[in-house]
């Protein structure tokens, strides 16, 4: 059906027209995320997958966290050492897994990431991926699994090395490899995260903490961050104009701002990233016979340990249990007020006529909905709610929206309704979603993404309808939902 709103939002009336008749292609719309995200469980234990199908241990390499995979309980299913596991990184499994709040899996040589497939290693089972300095390009369907798993709730640790460090000779090296993903993939390829990797060999340092007592990256269960170490890596350069999540949390020497981040954390739609700049600081010095590993995870001039661990906790969406990751028990409810638009605008904030009865539209249930656009005028509408996100706890948005237009176009998105997370300050943490005119279709779709990343936070969800000068476009929102378990 479509509908129109006088300018003003007074006296909508119905034009009746059919979307056959318009010619309106719903399918190949370039700004439409996945209909119905796939939730990033919080639920213990926290499932963390390590990727090993890239040349993790090419040349001297070594970074696993045991050689029995996918499972390394296939090894010793209750590692109390390093050494109980075989692989660099198997102090940082081990660690993991003796908490009893994680469960660990590799992804292994010859494998292929993949996102919304039914392997036991698709990122679908996943919280967490971890990116131990690759040394083979991602493939474009892989790019696209890892961006859309973040983009719907999951972490992503992206661990690089110095540039040239191309351990299997196949002219790519971590470097290129991850600003590779960042820059051109199929889901978002305009600085996503907010920073680059930069292309340096830096031969030592000792990068230190910025002072952030409240940060859980640096001040987690797993202990407090002051140092940690380069032995021979890189740093990265943050654009917060492009992602203002982006945030630098250790810093090269005489460095600061936006240059010689050496690790840092962003968000990208309801996930988390984080970023280190060396594979050093992670290496434990044991591993397979052969190759040359340095212990940085015990080295006593560095925090590497509780770095990893607390942000491996961090993108887990873990960090606010107070107990690196552990049970938190939670309250199953739905948290939004009027949820479904039947008390008008109680608890809700919004444009003038954006909550209406008029039936003009149809509202999903009930009498009420959310009617944004609709005009065919430029005119921009609001609709927000703040709302408090349990700490600990799984979070998950939904609503039923209904897209029609009076566009013809079938590739210019000229109208638009963005989704996103908001602090206090009304600074953008996330943007969920973005439709547009191309996404017009009969009947309500059911929305659904994780906000289990700013779980603890209080944060705004708002909803912004955007209209160009000419054609209506008309995004109506019905039955909302913020559940947590």
């Amino acid at each position: 059906m479509l509908g129109s709103r006088s300018p003003h939002h007074r006296t909508p009336h119905r034009v009746t027209a059919t979307l056959a008749a318009l010619g309106l292609l719903a399918a190949g719309a370039a700004l439409q995320v996945t209909a119905t995200a796939t939730e990033a469980h919080a639920a213990t234990p926290h499932r963390v997958l390590f990727d090993n199908a890239h040349a993790e241990t090419a040349g001297n390499a070594d970074w696993i966290i045991s050689t029995s995979q996918p499972d390394p309980l296939g090894q010793d299913a209750t590692p109390s050492a390093e050494t109980d596991w075989t692989g660099a990184l198997s102090s940082w499994g081990v660690a993991l897994q003796k908490t009893g709040a994680y469960s660990l899996k590799t992804l292994p040589s010859g494998s292929s990431i993949t996102y919304g497939g039914t392997a036991a290693t698709d990122l679908s089972n996943f919280d967490t991926l971890v990116l131990p300095e690759p040394n083979v390009l991602y493939t474009s369907a892989e790019k696209t699994a890892i961006m859309n798993f973040v983009k719907n709730g999951g972490g992503l640790f992206m661990i690089s090395d110095h540039t040239g460090a191309d351990r299997n000779n196949d002219g790519e090296d971590a470097v290129e490899i991850l600003n590779d993903l960042m820059s051109n993939n199929s889901v978002d390829s305009t600085d996503p995260f907010g920073f680059a990797i930069d292309s340096l060999s830096i031969s030592s340092d000792h990068p230190s903490a910025i002072s952030d007592s409240a940060d859980p990256v640096l001040h987690g269960s797993f202990g407090t961050v002051t140092k940690s170490l380069i032995a021979s890596g890189t740093t990265a350069t943050l654009k917060p104009a492009d992602n203002s999540s982006v945030k630098g949390l250790l810093y090269r020497t005489g460095y600061s701002g936006t240059t010689g981040a050496f690790f840092a954390t962003s968000t990208f739609g309801s996930g988390r990233v984080a970023f280190w700049g060396d594979s050093s600081p992670v290496d434990d010095g044991t591993g397979q016979s052969g190759n040359t590993l340095y212990d940085g995870w015990n080295d006593t001039s560095a925090t590497n340990a509780a770095l990893a661990l607390n942000a491996t906790a961090w993108l887990a969406g873990a960090s606010g249990s107070g107990d690196g990751g552990g049970s938190t028990t939670c309250t199953a409810a739905q948290l939004l007020g009027n949820s479904g638009f039947e008390s008008g605008s109680a608890a809700w904030s919004a444009t003038s006529g954006v909550i209406t009865s008029s039936t003009a539209e149809p509202a999903r249930t009930g009498s009420y909905y959310a009617w944004l656009g609709g005009t065919g005028t430029a005119t921009t509408d609001t609709l927000s709610q703040t709302v408090t996100l349990p700490s600990g706890c799984a979070a998950t948005l939904s609503f039923y929206l209904h897209v029609d237009t009076a566009e013809t176009t079938t590739g210019t998105a000229y109208d638009t309704l963005k989704v996103q997370v908001l602090n206090g300050s009304g600074t953008v943490l996330g943007t969920l979603a973005t439709y547009s005119n191309l996404n017009a279709a009969s009947g309500y779709t059911r929305r659904s993404f994780s906000l289990s990343g700013w779980a603890g936070q209080t944060v705004t969800l708002k909803f912004t309808g955007t209209e160009g000068s000419k054609l209506q476009t008309s995004f109506v929102i019905d039955d909302t939902a913020l559940d947590v378990a």
